[in-house]
C-alpha cells in the first residue's frame, strides 16, 4: 500500500530546476519507495547498500555511471559511496540544461552533507522526507498514533509494531551509530538513549544526563549530535529577542517519533502512555514533530522555537511565518479554558507587532473553539493541515 506524500509537489519543482535532487531522512521513512513511485517506470535504480554495486562504483566510477546512458537514475544510500559525487559533478557540468536526472537518497547528515556541499554545490536540491504526517496518514485515535508512530511500516500494519520498533532501535544502535561515530561502548550508548527518551520534550540538561549515564558532558553533546544527524531526534532552539526577563538559552530535546519513545521508556500501550507521567510530553513531542514535517514537506527549513523565561513565562512552540510569530500551547486536555490561553496573550503582549494576532492551544478538543483575545483552541488532528495552509499562503 502506497500513500501519496505531500513532498511530491516539492520534488517535482526541484526536478524541474536542478540536475540532481538529494532526499534525506531517517531509515525506513519511505525515501526509496517515494522516489520509485514518483519517477516513472523507465528509471534506473541502484542501492549502495549492495556491496557489489558499491565496489563497482568505487573501483570504476565512470564505468559504473556509463551503464545508465541517458536514463534518470536513483542512487540509493549515497552516503556509502561519497567517491561517486565528483564524477556526478563532471557529468552534470557537461550538460547543465538536463535537470532532474540524478536522484539521490541518504539517511545520515554529517559527512554526507559535507561531501555534497563540496561536490554538488549549486547543482543539487536538498529535500527531507520524514515519517508520515497526520495529513498523509490520518489516525482516528490519539493513543494508536502515539503507540504505533508514523514510520510507514508500523503505521500501516499495527500487527508488526512491537517487533519493528524493537528491531529499528537495535539496528540503529548497531549500524548507524558505529558508522556515524566510533562509539566503542554500545551498552553505555544504549543507556544514554533510554535516559534521553525519558527526557523527551524537556530542556536538554547535558550535565545531569552526563552524570546519570556516567560520561562527560562533551560526550553527551557529541552523542546528541549523532542522534540529530541520523534523524532520531531534533533540538528545538529557544527564541531570542529580549522579550521578558532572562530567557532560558538551552534547547529542548524531542524525539521525532513517539513509538520509539514509548519503546525506549517501556510504555505498556498507547492508552497507558497517554494516561501516565509522560502523556503530556508525548503529546507535545507529537505536535512539534508535526510542525517539523510540514515545513520539510514544503522544502522549507523549520522556523520553529520555544520560549521560556526564568520568571515562569513559557510558550511550548513559536512558529515564525509570514514575518510574524505564532505562539502555540500544546495541552493534552480536552477542555481548554481561558487559563490555557494565558501564556499566549502574555507572549503577544511582550512581542508586540512581532506577534501574530491569533495564538493556538492545540489540544484534544473535538472542534475549533474561540478563546479570549482572538486565540483559538484547535483539535490536534487539524494542526498539521492548519500549518500547511498557513505556510502555503
Amino acid at each position: 500500500m502506497y500513500l501519496k506524500r505531500l513532498l511530491t509537489t516539492t520534488l517535482s519543482q526541484a526536478k524541474d530546476l536542478f540536475p540532481a535532487v538529494l532526499v534525506t531522512g531517517p531509515r525506513q521513512a519511505g525515501k526509496t519507495t517515494f522516489l520509485l513511485h514518483e519517477s516513472g517506470k523507465e528509471i534506473a535504480y541502484v542501492s549502495f547498500d549492495d556491496p557489489i554495486e558499491r565496489q563497482f562504483g568505487k573501483s570504476d566510477p565512470n564505468g559504473f555511471l556509463d551503464r545508465f546512458a541517458d536514463r534518470t537514475v536513483i542512487l540509493d544510500e549515497v552516503q556509502y559511496l561519497p567517491e561517486i559525487l565528483p564524477y556526478l559533478k563532471m557529468r552534470i557540468d557537461r550538460n547543465r540544461k538536463k535537470n532532474g536526472r540524478w536522484l539521490l537518497t541518504g539517511s545520515q547528515q554529517f559527512q554526507l552533507m559535507k561531501n555534497i556541499s563540496e561536490s554538488l554545490a549549486g547543482r543539487v536540491a536538498l529535500l527531507e522526507l520524514l515519517p508520515f504526517s497526520t495529513i498523509e496518514h490520518k489516525y482516528t485515535q490519539l493513543d494508536a498514533l502515539i503507540w504505533n508512530g508514523c514510520y510507514p511500516e508500523p503505521a500501516l500494519n499495527a500487527k508488526i509494531r512491537e517487533l519493528w520498533v524493537r528491531s529499528y532501535i537495535q539496528t540503529y544502535i548497531e549500524r548507524d551509530i558505529r558508522q556515524l561515530q566510533n562509539i566503542k561502548d554500545i551498552h553505555t550508548f544504549g543507556l544514554f538513549l533510554g535516559l534521553a527518551a525519558a527526557r523527551h520534550s524537556q530542556i536538554l540538561n547535558a550535565a545531569t544526563l552526563a552524570r546519570d549515564v556516567g560520561v562527560s558532558q562533551p560526550t553527551i553533546k557529541s552523542w546528541t549530535a549523532v542522534m540529530e544527524a541520523s534523524y532520531l531526534c531534533r533540538l528545538l532552539p529557544p527564541y531570542f529577542k529580549n522579550y521578558g526577563k532572562r530567557l532560558v538559552k538551552t534547547p529542548k530535546l524531542y524525539f521525532l517519533d513517539t513509538a520509539i519513545v514509548c519503546e525506549l521508556t517501556r510504555q505498556p500501550n498507547g492508552s497507558a502512555a497517554l494516561a501516565g507521567a509522560m502523556g503530556g510530553a508525548l503529546f507535545e513531542g507529537l505536535i512539534v514533530s508535526e510542525a517539523v514535517k510540514v515545513f520539510t514537506m514544503l522544502g522549507k527549513s523549520p522556523d520553529i522555537f520555544f520560549w521560556r523565561s526564568h520568571d515562569g513565562l513559557e510558550v511550548d512552540l513559536i512558529i515564525q511565518v509570514q514575518g510574524k510569530l505564532v505562539p502555540v500551547e500544546i495541552k493534552l486536555t480536552a477542555t481548554p479554558t481561558e487559563g490555557h490561553a494565558g501564556p499566549l496573550q502574555r507572549f503577544k503582549a511582550l512581542a508586540g507587532r512581532d506577534a501574530a494576532d491569533t495564538g493556538l492551544v492545540v489540544c484534544r478538543v473535538k472542534e475549533e473553539k474561540k478563546l479570549p483575545f482572538g486565540n483559538i483552541a484547535l483539535p490536534w488532528e487539524h494542526f498539521a493541515d492548519w500549518l500547511f495552509r498557513l505556510l502555503k499562503g
